[in-house]
């Protein structure tokens, strides 16, 4: 058996000056433009994940499905989940139990501060912050990878792969 993988993605950068409700603030050039280098960096470290849950938020909607274009996924398989959107770290933990199943590459895409909280809990491994102190900027990637059990949402089940934000690319 292969090791699992969960992709961890805060959203890009939205247009903080849309004058739209929370849920459908868009992403602005610059979240667009990360959008699609951080999917293309995926392709290139050949991480593919083979089922995508996202906040049904338009930021985090628009930053999946250019991801999924960078890494040739059909967009038809996203799965918008609800509970992502405002959601605690509980019903995160939710989340990932119910999509991790079949799921050797699981990525959910979602919202801080409840990201960073949920990275905090699964990692095994400290995370470095940026020299701002945040662990999940805009775009952001963490890798956990887990042992041949599979995905697991027990605290400080996954190692810490990697770590890295748009601007580090």
């Amino acid at each position: 058996m292969t090791k699992s993988v969960l992709l961890i993605m805060r959203h890009a950068k939205s247009d903080q000056s849309a004058n739209v409700a929370d849920f459908e603030r868009p992403l602005n050039e610059r979240g667009l433009r990360d959008a699609e280098k951080m999917g293309a960096w995926l392709k290139a470290q050949k991480i593919i994940p083979d089922r995508i849950v996202s906040s049904p938020a338009m930021r985090a909607k628009q930053t999946t499905q250019i991801v999924c274009k960078q890494l040739g996924s059909d967009i038809k398989d996203i799965i918008w989940d609800e509970r992502v959107y405002e959601a605690g770290l509980g019903n995160l933990l939710d989340v990932i139990s119910d999509h991790k199943i079949n799921a050797n590459c699981l990525m959910l895409t979602g919202h801080n501060p409840v990201l960073e909280q949920l990275l905090e809990y699964l990692s095994q491994d400290e995370a470095r912050r940026n020299k701002d102190g945040k662990l999940l900027t805009a775009a952001a990637i963490a890798v956990l990878q887990y042992d041949e059990t599979g995905i697991s949402t027990e605290m400080q089940s996954g190692g810490l792969m990697e770590l890295i934000r748009p601007k580090e690319i």
